[in-house]
């Protein structure tokens, strides 16, 4: 399937007992065998610019990339400790994520998305997180 289509996101974020919950409206696109899924994150960055995330799942693979006033990159995949990194005004720094759970449930342009991960910066252990990322399509 090909195409492009509105969508309402609604991401759940846990680290240790916080819990953060986002309500967006983006687009998810089919391109080939990758699902896109794309939305300005609703919080400024650190001098007030805007951020756009971009998600490209393929397979059992999940990239983030942002960019604007922050411009990074993660990776996910199940059993594995990949690189990225993070930028912002005032600071950069290189960071990995070692992903113990991925699943991927994705019905045409709906579904769910949920992994869990270890967070490294420069290599030390910054936190271990939860993410579910709930995609409805809007008709």
């Amino acid at each position: 399937m090909q195409g492009k289509s509105t969508a309402k996101i609604v991401v759940t974020s846990r680290q240790g007992e916080d819990k953060t919950v986002q309500e967006l409206k983006g687009e998810i696109m089919v391109r080939g065998s990758s699902v896109y899924i794309r939305y300005e994150e609703p919080e400024k960055g650190p001098t007030g610019g805007t951020t756009r995330a971009m998600f490209k799942i393929t397979g059992d693979e999940i990239k983030i990339m942002r960019h604007g006033e922050v411009e990074s990159e993660q990776t996910f995949q199940a059993g594995r400790k990949l690189p990225g990194f993070y930028h912002s005004p005032f600071t950069k720094f290189h960071l990995s994520t070692d992903t113990g759970k991925l699943d991927v449930s994705l019905d045409g342009m709906s579904g769910q998305i949920e992994w869990e991960y270890d967070l490294y910066v420069y290599d030390e252990l910054s936190g271990h997180f939860a993410i579910s990322m709930l995609i409805e399509e809007e008709v």
